[in-house]
């Protein structure tokens, strides 16, 4: 039987309906059960004994349960989450650095069959999809830790293991979820989907009209660069990605982001930095450079300061939007790019 971490509304109203109970109870249930973490233990008055008995009765487990948990110095926090079957996945919490907020990185699959060379989540290629309960419940626990350490969860991101346009159906259910004000609650706007750059998943997310963002994973502006370190790239060129990430912003009205990792010596020199830049020009979009994360026998390393402060130079030199984004969690293999390293900590 479907966990409530599954259900919408309407289809816990026809649950509700075929088990004899009024399907007018359906938003309350659902809105306690998100309210308290994924617990029936707080179900409304409203309901009555015999429903709520009826609803703790048919619940099965949850689909996800927690075998270890790891913390950096920075605050940063990854679980590692067992799945049914002996499989498991990785979902990781960053404290903000305003009080009170946190942001979490949820997984969309078991492994990732895309193959970049410089991510750890594409060794052992892909495994699964994960279904839209697996990742509805990534989210509770995520809100459970961060209420442990007196946060709100405000902002999410499908950053983990897995391309999400190739789960994109139990994706935007999962969205639907967290995002309603009705059960979740996150807001759409807090949600990024990112993409190594499938070509029909960003379209179809931007017909889902979901009100969230788009994060490209582009990491070089030209296809010799691309295809040595993005091996989808022979199927979705450069010039086919950006005119995708294009139509997403005019359609939806959000701004994307453009995912680039620098790895010395592979895409970090003036010439990608100017090819960038001429990619850029005339599309409103915020580049986010990324210093690459070790991963074990990885054959790349990260730029030094200088290198990355050049290439920020020029990208803004010709009136680019760009930062570099503040490596978090890497001593626990919680950085991007690091998911499922987590077995190698000791």
């Amino acid at each position: 039987m479907p966990s409530l971490a599954d259900h919408d509304i309407e289809t816990l109203r026809v649950e509700l309906r075929a088990a004899g109970f009024p399907e007018s109870h359906a938003p309350r249930i659902l809105r306690s059960f998100y309210a308290c973490g994924g617990s029936l233990e707080k179900l409304p008055e409203q309901v009555g004994p015999r429903l709520a008995d009826w609803l703790r009765q048919r619940e099965p487990a949850p689909a996800t349960r927690l075998l270890t948990r790891h913390q950096s110095g920075d605050g940063t926090v990854k679980l590692l989450l067992a799945l049914r079957g002996g499989n498991s996945i990785e979902t990781v919490l960053m404290p903000a650095h305003r009080p009170g907020r946190a942001a979490g990185c949820v997984s969309s699959q078991i492994g990732c069959a895309m193959g970049c060379t410089f991510c750890a989540s594409t060794r052992g290629g892909l495994d699964r999809n994960l279904h839209c309960g697996e990742i509805v419940e990534q989210f509770l626990h995520l809100q459970r830790e961060a209420a442990a350490i007196d946060r709100r969860l405000t902002s999410l991101v499908f950053m983990g293991m897995g391309e999400p346009m190739h789960n994109l159906d139990n994706v935007i259910a999962a969205i639907r979820r967290i995002a309603d004000p009705d059960l979740g609650g996150l807001g759409w706007r807090q949600i990024t989907v990112s993409t190594v750059g499938i070509v029909p998943g960003i379209d179809a997310l931007a017909d889902a009209d979901l009100n969230v963002h788009l994060a490209l994973s582009l990491h070089a502006a030209d296809d010799e660069t691309r295809g040595r370190i993005v091996p989808v790239n022979q199927r979705y060129p450069v010039a086919d990605i950006m005119a995708a990430a294009r139509r997403f912003a005019d359609r939806t009205r959000r701004v994307p982001t453009i995912e680039y990792c620098m790895l010395a010596e592979v895409n970090d020199s003036a010439v990608h930095a100017e090819r960038l830049a001429r990619l850029m020009a005339g599309f409103r979009a915020h580049v986010n450079l990324i210093p690459y994360n070790t991963i074990t026998g990885a054959p790349y390393r990260t730029p030094d300061s200088e290198t990355i402060a050049a290439f920020v130079r020029r990208l803004r030199d010709a009136k680019v939007v760009v930062h570099v984004r503040e490596t978090r969690g890497d001593p626990i293999d919680a950085a991007c790019g690091q998911l499922r390293q987590l077995q190698s900590i000791g």
